[in-house]
């Protein structure tokens, strides 16, 4: 019988509780990582772009929860790899839909997101280049989320129900796997100088991935002990809600 991982294992990239031994199998348990994340599947874009928003929340409290460097580094880039993937997923796939369906209106809410996105990208690249650990580090880190909280809530209180009205139930559904589909094949570093609309985003994005990904196998992400703490905490905190 197979066992499906849960949200936590699927989304996080895989790495043991040491480093492991060679560039190669690192890249072997992210081609499993992607492998079962093609078995997830959300029912409407919303569903989709919120449970973004609340991991991007969640790698941040086990970043602020953490007690080590070493920990705080690990989160730090797990949540860059998710925060740059997301953002790439909505201005190829999001953004476009919401300017062709939303008119004008649309193309002014999909600008506005594109801004926010630009002030967090160079937030981002900054903290590539500054030390766990560090003043700076924790200030950039924190000024990131202070960003992403009031964007995340407008795309989830004005421009999502307005798309979802204007999609319907169907295209919705196409809309959250084209999304989840777009994240595999997009940069997982901020690249701030780099298009922000297709089709020039797309092109630039599979020229930047590779690097990105090499950059990545020799990086620290999350150990499986941390995971499993982090859902022990996320369960926790729903038993006390």
């Amino acid at each position: 019988m197979i066992t499906l991982p849960t949200r936590v294992f699927r989304r996080l990239p895989r790495q043991s509780s040491t480093r492991l031994s060679s560039p190669s199998s690192q890249l072997t348990r992210l081609r499993l990582l992607s492998s079962s994340a093609r078995i997830m599947s959300h029912n409407t874009l919303t569903e989709a772009i919120k449970e973004d928003h609340q991991e991007m929340y969640d790698y941040y409290e086990q970043y602020r929860l953490a007690k080590n460097v070493d920990d705080q580094g690990r989160w730090s880039r797990q949540l860059t790899w998710e925060v740059a993937r997301h953002a790439a997923g909505e201005e190829i796939v999001v953004y476009p839909l919401m300017e062709k369906h939303l008119g004008e209106e649309g193309m002014s809410l999909a600008n506005e997101d594109r801004e926010q996105h630009q002030i967090v990208k160079e937030l981002l690249y900054k903290l590539d280049s500054l030390t766990p650990g560090t003043s700076e580090h924790h200030d950039t880190l924190k000024e990131v989320i202070d960003h992403l909280k009031p964007h995340n809530d407008s795309e989830e209180i004005n421009d999502l129900p307005r798309l979802e009205q204007a999609l319907g139930k169907e295209a919705s559904k196409e809309a959250a796997a084209a999304f989840s589909r777009t994240k595999k094949f997009v940069p997982t570093r901020a690249h701030p100088s780099a298009p922000n609309k297709p089709p020039y985003e797309t092109l630039v994005g599979f020229l930047a991935l590779p690097i990105d990904r090499l950059k990545d196998l020799f990086a620290s992400f999350p150990t499986e002990d941390m995971k499993e703490r982090m859902e022990r905490h996320e369960n926790n905190t729903l038993k006390t809600t």
